[in-house]
């Protein structure tokens, strides 16, 4: 695809464009193939609008990098390292998956190079230099907005039943977090891997001590399974979950058994119905059309729009760090990542962000709103 800037798009890792043609090189990292694809792809769909929205900053063309990780986290390990040692990337951003992020986050870290994590990470790595920060909410707060939830529906007794991996280890220790703070008692905490066909064993041990609600810690596609083995046993409970099942593929596989679940999502999946005044509302319906425009079919995902606004977090560090430094370098390279460190007040899609070294999220709870999905439409439920 030839641009004024060259944007590669790389499932199969060959890279063509000389770096030469461009003054600051971004490597992007996601899934477009493997079980993490459902949100992988909207990733990319995401990056791909965010560089037709803002190509060039402070007068210097960008050249994108974009590599499949295949769902791999040692894949993802592999892609970081070759857009560093090989393309000299200034900025990394990805990736689709918790456990693929923290890979990343690690190469990141070992070999100084800013990065933007569009999946919740958790924790910092272990450096004596910051070199990371995270974009989505953290599942402590998105968790915190659904047990509030819960509490206001009346919910008391909770089932958990999550993926076995970090992802579910994230929701359900915020699940438990919440636990005091809102008279919630999670009864279960049931595990399956992203590639099981079926969880009914899992699902009747959820549904056994007759929990008031369920709290699904899956995402995509993959986290229609526990819904659809509810409805299948007759479960007539709420159903609640976070931003990680706002995607077409977990509305589409969920059908009516996915039907009513509310979830903590941001702003920005529910643009249009946003009151006038609202922070996220201007740039999430510009974040819609551009997205239209670039991809010809309209956005319905939350995990496009991360894509999204860590290009607004970098776009704004960036007009800040070449004041500084020149791409290319490691001095750059520091000051994107001081930048970075110090944005303040930048309202995105999804949040206002505000970082700060040693935090590596920089959100609040203006970052959620809480969204019911109904007739296979997300719904604002204020």
């Amino acid at each position: 695809m030839r641009k004024t800037l060259s944007f590669l798009a790389l499932a199969a890792g060959v890279l063509a464009a000389p770096a030469a043609q461009a003054d600051i090189t971004i490597g992007f990292v996601t899934s477009l193939s493997g079980n993490g694809s459902s949100i992988g792809i909207p990733y990319g769909r995401g990056i791909n609008a965010a560089y037709e929205y803002k190509k060039t900053i402070g007068g210097e063309t960008v050249r994108l990098i974009q590599l499949d990780d295949g769902s791999d986290p040692s894949a993802a390990t592999r892609n970081a390292r070759k857009l560093v040692e090989e393309e000299k990337v200034d900025l990394l951003i990805g990736t689709a998956t918790a456990p693929s992020t923290i890979a990343m986050a690690a190469v990141a870290s070992e070999l100084k190079v800013p990065m933007i994590a569009v999946s919740p990470i958790g924790k910092l790595p272990e450096s004596p230099e910051q070199w990371v920060v995270s974009v989505p909410q953290p599942a402590s707060l998105l968790v915190k907005i659904v047990a509030d939830r819960m509490k206001r529906d009346k919910m008391k007794n909770i089932g958990y039943i999550g993926f076995s991996d970090a992802w579910g280890d994230l929701v359900y220790n915020g699940a438990k977090a919440a636990e005091t703070v809102d008279d919630i008692k999670i009864q279960t905490n049931e595990r399956y891997a992203r590639t099981d066909t079926s969880v009914t064993a899992q699902i009747l041990k959820v549904m056994a001590p007759r929990p008031d609600a369920v709290l699904i810690g899956g995402s995509g596609t993959q986290g229609a399974l526990p819904l659809l083995t509810l409805a299948e046993r007759g479960f007539k409970g709420n159903t609640y979950g976070t931003v990680a099942l706002v995607n077409p593929d977990f509305v589409n596989v969920g059908g009516k058994a996915a039907d009513g679940i509310q979830v903590s999502a941001g702003p920005v999946i529910v643009a249009e119905q946003l009151p006038d005044d609202h922070f996220a509302k201007k740039i999430a319906l510009d974040f819609r059309a551009v997205y239209q425009k670039t991809h010809n079919i309209p956005t319905t995902d939350g995990f496009s729009a991360y894509s999204f606004d860590a290009w607004l977090i970098f776009a704004n560090a960036a007009e800040r760090a070449l004041k500084t430094a020149k791409p290319g370098t490691a001095e750059f390279r520091a000051a994107l990542r001081d930048a970075i460190l110090s944005t303040k007040e930048l309202p995105g899609v999804h949040a206002v962000y505000n970082f700060k070294p040693g935090a590596v999220t920089g959100v609040d709870e203006r970052a959620l709103v809480v969204v019911r999905l109904t007739g296979g439409a997300w719904k604002y439920a204020p």
